[in-house]
């Protein structure tokens, strides 16, 4: 006999929030630990996070979270305090709004919506509010410098991160996340369609795109001006301290794993796995899966970070203006006439 539990909408609700939540701090701990504090050890023979609490230094995370905690908040003396202290939960909630369409499961999405990667472009560009927040609020020249740099970046590379995203609605006819998993789900390539069709393949310059403006978009090396501590001493989190620099370290690394997450859906065919499309087997494998391709990319994303210089401001803004915008309108162009040949 099946029973059938049937939970009142504004439980559901709450489950959901709450799940996301976790899942924002969860992530930041993951992707930090993982790529923070081991690979990048590794690569650059940093010993130091190897050390503490014994076994490959598991404990230096922990001792990070509560070195934030425990620190004073101290806001300066001229500075707008209702804004400064809003400004780091501005940056979080764009971070959260973020996960609201991710797919992990072919039932398991907070919201699926037909206008899914609309709207997740839409909320990721929201935290240049709270940035532009922080640093007039601050009371503070290199904050107010680093916000400036900040907005102007997020502005230029906003436009290829959108247009990377054009050919792969064009391929999969809907712009619904779930819907581009299923479009590489039915698909298949040269006939076989045991794996069925990773947009990677047909969309490569689209995925080169993608990740080169969410680099940029989370301001990570080469395209992290707005935190050059050479020139700006931490841009526009110097005044922040405690838990509420603690806020800001979340929602990059946070922000980090839902564009990974999204990267991992329009190109890799998200939470999709050849033996189970349907089912509970699919919703309980999907994460796993998911989960897998997120990190691969996230491991792509933090390569870049600890491998090439900084950009110049010039050069920041020609690489987004001269490369990646007409880059990316050639491959929407290519998309639309192989869609309309084949």
């Amino acid at each position: 006999m099946m029973f059938a539990l049937e939970i009142p909408y504004w439980e559901l609700t709450i489950i959901k929030t709450v799940i996301v939540l976790s899942i924002i701090p969860a992530g930041a701990v993951v992707l930090g630990y993982v790529f923070l504090l081991k690979m990048m050890a590794h690569m650059q023979s940093r010993m130091g996070p190897m050390e503490p609490g014994g076994f490959h230094g598991w404990f230096q995370l922990i001792g990070d979270g509560i070195k934030f905690i425990q620190k004073e908040d101290i806001i300066p003396g001229e500075a707008d305090r209702r804004v400064f202290a809003l400004a780091p939960l501005v940056v979080l909630i764009s971070t959260f709004l973020l996960y609201v369409v991710v797919p992990t499961g072919p039932r398991l999405v907070v919201q699926n919506l037909d206008v899914g990667i609309f709207y997740a472009l839409a909320v990721s560009s929201l935290g240049v509010i709270g940035v532009l927040m922080a640093g007039w609020a601050s009371a503070n020249k290199f904050a107010l410098l680093g916000s400036l740099r900040a907005a102007g970046q997020l502005i230029a590379y906003e436009l290829p991160l959108v247009l990377a995203v054009v050919g792969v609605v064009i391929q999969a006819n809907t712009m619904s996340l779930q819907g581009i998993v299923h479009a590489q789900a039915d698909g298949s390539i040269f006939g076989f369609s045991g794996l069925g069709n990773p947009f990677f393949f047909t969309q490569i310059v689209g995925f080169g795109i993608f990740l080169a403006a969410a680099q940029a978009e989370l301001t990570q090396t080469p395209f992290d001006m707005p935190v050059a501590e050479s020139e700006l001493v931490a841009g526009y989190m110097t005044e922040y301290s405690g838990f509420r620099f603690l806020f800001f370290f979340m929602a990059e690394f946070g922000t980090a794993l839902a564009l990974s997450a999204i990267a991992a859906t329009l190109y890799f065919g998200g939470w999709y796995q050849p033996l189970f499309k349907t089912g509970i087997m699919a919703d309980l494998l999907g994460p796993v899966v998911l989960g897998i391709k997120v990190m691969l990319i996230a491991f792509l994303i933090f390569w870049i970070r600890f491998t090439f210089p900084r950009f110049r401001e010039d050069q920041l803004q020609s690489f987004a203006w001269k490369i990646l915008i007409p880059l990316s309108l050639v491959n929407i162009m290519v998309t639309a006439i192989f869609k309309v040949v084949l």
